[in-house]
């Protein structure tokens, strides 16, 4: 008997979310944060000598060399054990005991520009309709705890109500086949129930088909068969090699999976 979709999983940024509306740089945008986990270490201790020039200088550089390494090892950085590290290192030695209300202190949130993909929500809609259970996977060094917010603010927070992984709390990026195993277990369902869909054809779709789900890419303005870029990206490219289809809009993912799962839209998932 041939499989019946069950699931659909999606990285989030630039697959859900579309960054490419954000102007702040990205230092401005830790700037902010790390200068509120500094009024609060001031309010909490003595006033501390680091200026945040000096913090933001060296968060950056040890979240840099941590994903230089896990770029080659997959282990996941965790945002919250660099910020403890570098705070530490500082001379903040207290750091660890407020690890929890420097973490709030923080105040992770959604970044100014980023907003839903237009064709996001008419999707989810339709799955959901269909019975088709939602997740996300994102290879993201902040833990899950943190994300949720975006989530909440761009109105999706509703349609992921079981699964929602990012790298740091699972401990490893994608492809890793860890990761999605896990996803695959908190929603339920076996490989071949489910379809992954990302932007990137390494992280997101190698790693999905080498577990056994099938994948899409799903390809964005920087992309090579959009802008001329590097060919790996393209339909033409590394995913026509692996079989796997690239498309432009979500609003092609429904004919496709009538394809794949002709009965997917009887709502018997």
């Amino acid at each position: 008997m041939a499989p019946r979709l069950r699931a659909v999983l999606f990285d989030f940024d630039d697959t859900l979310i579309d960054w490419s509306g954000v102007t702040q740089d990205w230092r401005e945008v830790e700037a902010e944060r790390l200068s509120r986990v500094l009024r609060f270490l001031d309010q909490r201790m003595s006033p501390s000598r680091i200026k945040l020039e000096q913090l933001v200088e060296r968060y950056t550089q040890r979240t840099r060399a941590a994903w230089m390494i896990a770029r080659a090892n997959l282990r996941a950085p965790k945002m919250p054990l660099i910020l403890q590290e570098t705070l530490t290192e500082l001379g903040i030695d207290a750091a660890d005991a407020f690890a929890d209300e420097i973490l709030r202190a923080y105040d992770w949130n959604v970044v100014p520009g980023t907003v839903v993909f237009p064709d996001v929500i008419p999707l989810l809609n339709e799955l959901r309709s269909r019975g088709i259970r939602l997740g996300v996977v994102t290879n993201s060094s902040q833990p899950m705890s943190l994300r949720d917010c975006e989530l909440r603010e761009h109105g999706l927070l509703p349609y992921f109500p079981d699964c929602r992984l990012a790298a740091a709390d699972v401990g490893y990026l994608k492809p890793h086949p860890r990761i999605f195993h896990c996803a695959l277990e908190r929603i339920g369902v076996a490989p071949e129930e489910a379809v992954f869909i990302g932007d990137n054809p390494i992280a997101d779709v190698s790693g999905a088909l080498d577990v056994g789900m099938r994948a899409v890419q799903r390809l964005n303005a920087n992309d090579a068969s959009l802008s001329g870029g590097h060919p790996q990206l393209s339909s033409e490219g590394a995913g026509a090699a692996r079989g796997h289809p690239c498309l432009r809009s979500l609003e092609e993912l429904p004919a496709l999976l009538d394809d794949w799962y002709p009965d997917w839209r009887d709502g018997n998932a």
